[in-house]
C-alpha cells in the first residue's frame, strides 16, 4: 500500500483501473470506510466519490464547450467561402492558405493560419456526404460506361467500357468498345442480356447524352428514337438518376473501377476487340465463382435466383443499329462519322440510308442493300469497293491509270 500511497495524481488514479477496483470494492463492501480510504490512498473527498459513482474511469469531462473568440467573428465568412465553392470548377476552389489570406486583406482578420486551417477541415469533415446502406430487389441492373487503356493489333489505345451490373447477385458483363456512341450503348446491352440470360425489368442510368437529349424535370426525360427501340424490343422500366446525382447508381460505378483493377491490369493486349471482349466475358463468367461478404451464396447461385425475377430473352434478334442519313456525292460516297463508304455509282447524288453497328455500316437505297463495309473507326478515312466503279470505268476507261478505288 505503500506504493499506492506515494501517488499523489488524480491522474494516475484515473489511469489505475486496477487500483480503482480494488478502492470500490473495500469501500462498498464496507471494508474500508471513506475518511479512512482518503487518508490510506491519499485521495481528495471529491475524488473518491467520483471513483464510487463510476465502474471505470469516467475520463475528462469537459462542462463547457471551448471559446474560440479570435476565430468566430469570422466562421460565417469562411463558411459561406466554402460553401460557394461547391459551385466553382474543382481545381479553382479556395484552399486554406488562400482563405487565410483573403480575411487577413479584407477582413482585418488578427489570428494565425493554423486556426483557419482547423476551421476549414472541421467545416469538411462536417460536410462529407452520408450514404444510406441499400437493399436491392433481384431483377434490377445499373448501367454505366468507363474508359480504359489497351493493346491492340500491337497498338497502345483508348477504348470505351461498357458494363452492367445487378446489384441483387452483384453480377457483373463488360465490354469495350472503340468509342462510346449509340451503337456501343445498345450492343453493350444485347451483350449482357445475352451474358446474363434475361432482361432485367427495371435499369438505373446517369443522364448520357447518348440515351437523354434534353432533361424535362427531376425525374422527367426526353430519350433517343433508338433508346426507345431497345426499350420496346426488351420491355424493360428505366430510371434516369437525378442531375449530378450518379451516385444513384453506385453499384456499377463501384464494379466498374473493380472490372478496371482486376480485368485491365496490366493492360491487355489482344490481336483483335473481338478477342478482348471474349477474354473479358470468361472473366465475368468466373467472378461469378466469388462469394461475397454478406452473401449467402456464390454468385452463380444468386443469378440463377435472380433470373426468375428477369423477363425472358425475346425470341427475336436485336440489331444494335443506328439509321440516320445522308446523301452520296458526286464520287459516289457516303460520309457517316467522318468517314465516306463507297456505293455502286448509279446511286449518286441520291439519299442514302446508313444501317450503322459497331462491326460493319450497311448502306439501304430505299429497301435495297446496295453496299456492306466493315466499320471504320478512324477518322476522314475513305473506303472504297472497286467493284462500284466499275461500270463508271466502261465509260471513262482512261480514268483507270488514276482511279483510287483500284
Amino acid at each position: 500500500m505503500a506504493g499506492f500511497a506515494a501517488a499523489r495524481s488524480e491522474d494516475w488514479v484515473y489511469k489505475s483501473m486496477e487500483l480503482w477496483t480494488e478502492i470500490r470494492r473495500r469501500v462498498l463492501t464496507g471494508e474500508l470506510s471513506k475518511r479512512a480510504a482518503c487518508r490510506e490512498y491519499d485521495l481528495h473527498w471529491d475524488t473518491l466519490q467520483k471513483i464510487l459513482e463510476h465502474v471505470q474511469p469516467p475520463g475528462y469531462r469537459q462542462k463547457q464547450p471551448w471559446t474560440k473568440p479570435t476565430i468566430e467573428p469570422y466562421l460565417d465568412v469562411i463558411h459561406g467561402t466554402l460553401e460557394s465553392d461547391k459551385k466553382a470548377p474543382k481545381k479553382q476552389r479556395h484552399s486554406a492558405a488562400r482563405i487565410f489570406e483573403r480575411l487577413r486583406e479584407e477582413h482585418g482578420f488578427p489570428g494565425g493560419y493554423t486556426i483557419v486551417k482547423d476551421a476549414v477541415r472541421q467545416w469538411k469533415q462536417a460536410s462529407k456526404e452520408v450514404f444510406l446502406p441499400l437493399s436491392h430487389p433481384p431483377g434490377e441492373a445499373q448501367v454505366d460506361f468507363g474508359f480504359a487503356e489497351v493493346c491492340v493489333a500491337g497498338e497502345n489505345t483508348k477504348v470505351a467500357m461498357s458494363a452492367m451490373t445487378l446489384p441483387y447477385s452483384d453480377a457483373i458483363c463488360t465490354q469495350v468498345f472503340p468509342r462510346e456512341c449509340t451503337e456501343s450503348f445498345l450492343e453493350g446491352h444485347k451483350r449482357a442480356f445475352e451474358f446474363f440470360d434475361g432482361v432485367p425489368k427495371r435499369i438505373s442510368y446517369d443522364n448520357s447524352k447518348i440515351a437523354v437529349p434534353k432533361t424535362t424535370g427531376s425525374r422527367d426525360r426526353e430519350v433517343t428514337t433508338e433508346f426507345l427501340i431497345l426499350k420496346s424490343h426488351y420491355l424493360f422500366e428505366d430510371h434516369f438518376c437525378l442531375v449530378r446525382r450518379a451516385n444513384e447508381k453506385g453499384h456499377v460505378e463501384r464494379l466498374l473501377d473493380f472490372a478496371r483493377s482486376r480485368f485491365m491490369v496490366p493492360a491487355p493486349e489482344a490481336k483483335s476487340l473481338a478477342e478482348l471482349n471474349a477474354e473479358l466475358i470468361a472473366r465475368c463468367e468466373n467472378d461469378l465463382k466469388r462469394t461475397l461478404r454478406g452473401k449467402p451464396a456464390p454468385k452463380s447461385e444468386l443469378l440463377s435466383e435472380e433470373r426468375a425475377s428477369m423477363l425472358p430473352l425475346p425470341p427475336q434478334d436485336f440489331d444494335a443499329r443506328r439509321l440516320p442519313q445522308a446523301g452520296a456525292d458526286s464520287l459516289s460516297l457516303v460520309r457517316f462519322d467522318t468517314n465516306s463508304y463507297s456505293v455502286p455509282v448509279k446511286y449518286a447524288h441520291r439519299k442514302i440510308t446508313i444501317v450503322a453497328t459497331v462491326d460493319e455500316v450497311r448502306l439501304v437505297f430505299e429497301d435495297k442493300l446496295i453496299a456492306r463495309h466493315d466499320r471504320h473507326w478512324g477518322r476522314e478515312q475513305f473506303l472504297f469497293n472497286p467493284v462500284h466503279y466499275l461500270a463508271l470505268l466502261e465509260r471513262k476507261p482512261g480514268g483507270l491509270d488514276h482511279a483510287c478505288p483500284l
